[in-house]
C-alpha cells in the first residue's frame, strides 16, 4: 500500500495540471469537502476525450461541475454535455460555475432523481460517465444500457469502495454493506453482459471502462 502511494504520488507530480480556472475550481472543492475527481482520474479522462473524441456525453452526478467543465474544457468544441444532479445545495453552485466558465451552450444540467431523468432521456450519448450514488448503479444500468449504441463508452468511477469490494461480506461495516452487494453485482453485470467489452483498472478509487457491442 505504501509503495502504491508513493507511486501514484510521483505520476500525479507529473501531471501539467489544468487551466486557472479548473484548478482553482479544484482547490474550493477541497477546501469545501465537495467530492471531486481525482488527479489520476483527470488524466485519465482527458486522455480519452483526445481518443475517442465524443460528441454528446451524459454525466451522471454534477456536484458543482468540476468535472462537467473539464470534460467541456479537454474535449472537442462542439462537445455537448447533459448532466444530472439531485442535490439541491449544490446545483446553483454548478449552474453559476457553467456561467462563470462560458460553457453554458454546452451543458444541460437536469435537476432531480437520476432514476426517474434517466427515463425520460433518448439516446443515443458517445460517453456516459457515472459519477454519483454509488449503491444505484446497479439500478440504473438498464436506462444506461439503453442509451447507448454500438462504440458508445460507459466510465463508471469509484467501484472499488476504497478496497471494500474485495472483502468478505462480513468484514465490511454493516452500513456499507448494501452497497457493497450492489456494487459486486454492478461489476458482474458488466464483466458478464455479452453485450459489453469491459475493464476494470486499479485507477483512484477503481473505475470500469465498457464499450457497447451492439
Amino acid at each position: 500500500m505504501i509503495v502504491e502511494e508513493r507511486m501514484r504520488t510521483y505520476i500525479n507530480s507529473l501531471d501539467r495540471g489544468n487551466t486557472p480556472f479548473l484548478e482553482e475550481l479544484e482547490q474550493t472543492a477541497l477546501r469545501d469537502r465537495v467530492p471531486v475527481i481525482r488527479r489520476e482520474m483527470q488524466s485519465f479522462i482527458k486522455t480519452f476525450l483526445a481518443m475517442n473524441q465524443p460528441g454528446r456525453i451524459l454525466e451522471v452526478g454534477t456536484a458543482i461541475g468540476f468535472s462537467t467543465l473539464l470534460m467541456c474544457e479537454y474535449g472537442r468544441e462542439d462537445l455537448q454535455i447533459v448532466t444530472i444532479e439531485n442535490y439541491d445545495k449544490r446545483i446553483p453552485i454548478a449552474r453559476e460555475n457553467f456561467r462563470r466558465a462560458g460553457r453554458e451552450n454546452q451543458i444541460t444540467l437536469l435537476e432531480g432523481d437520476a432514476g426517474e431523468l434517466l427515463k425520460t432521456l433518448e439516446g443515443p450519448f458517445d460517453m456516459i460517465f457515472m459519477d454519483a450514488a454509488k449503491g444505484q448503479y446497479i439500478h440504473w444500468l438498464p436506462d444506461i444500457r439503453r442509451l447507448m449504441t454500438k462504440g458508445s463508452v460507459l466510465i463508471s468511477d469509484n467501484v472499488l469502495q476504497e478496497g471494500d469490494i474485495i472483502e468478505s461480506h462480513y468484514l465490511v461495516e454493516r452500513r456499507k454493506r448494501t452497497i457493497y452487494k450492489r456494487m459486486r453485482e454492478y461489476l458482474y453485470e458488466l464483466k458478464h453482459d455479452p453485450s459489453f467489452v469491459t475493464t476494470i483498472l486499479p485507477l483512484g478509487d477503481g473505475v470500469t471502462v465498457s464499450v457497447k457491442q451492439e
